[in-house]
């Protein structure tokens, strides 16, 4: 009996875990930049009305959102059923709009704070009483340039 034992020579080395940290690196990466932030949860029922002369805004950091519509079902037994505004992540009252476009213009650049838009996203059954308020207010703090957002009507559709 001898005390050696002769190796296989059909063993495999062993996988090299060399290059592992690199592609889990790399998958991260990808994800970070793919991957599209949420800027606030909607607490408002948002059916959106159609237009047929819609037209795209090209940069997205030079609007400010404004959410307008009945409260969802879940927040519907705390705050009724009655339309209401929501400012980022919370609702508001008719006189926060236009404190909430002053500090939102002072967070953004200097050369962004006068070429700013403020996008009305109101729900189609919302009463015209509301979106006229929230104008005054806008008004108030010269927050001049206005736009309704909206889907794509039936008859824009045809000229696609």
């Amino acid at each position: 009996m001898s005390k050696f034992v002769k190796k296989k020579s059909g063993d495999l080395p062993a996988i090299s875990t060399a290059s592992l940290p690199d592609i889990v690196f790399m998958l991260l990466f990808f994800f970070m930049v793919a991957t599209v932030m949420r800027d606030s949860t909607l607490m408002v029922s948002n059916v959106l009305p159609t237009a047929d002369q819609v037209q795209k805004l090209d940069k997205k950091d030079r609007v400010l959102y404004i959410y307008a519509g009945k409260p969802s079902i879940r927040y519907q037994e705390t705050y009724g059923d009655q339309a209401r505004i929501q400012l980022n992540d919370k609702f508001a009252d008719v006189e926060d709009v236009g404190p909430f476009v002053l500090a939102e213009r002072a967070s953004k650049r200097q050369e962004l704070q006068n070429v700013l838009t403020t996008a009305l996203k109101v729900d189609g059954d919302t009463k015209m009483g509301l979106i006229t308020d929230i104008k005054q207010e806008l008004r108030k703090v010269s927050a001049l340039k206005i736009n309704y957002t909206t889907r794509v009507g039936s008859s824009a559709q045809n000229l696609n």
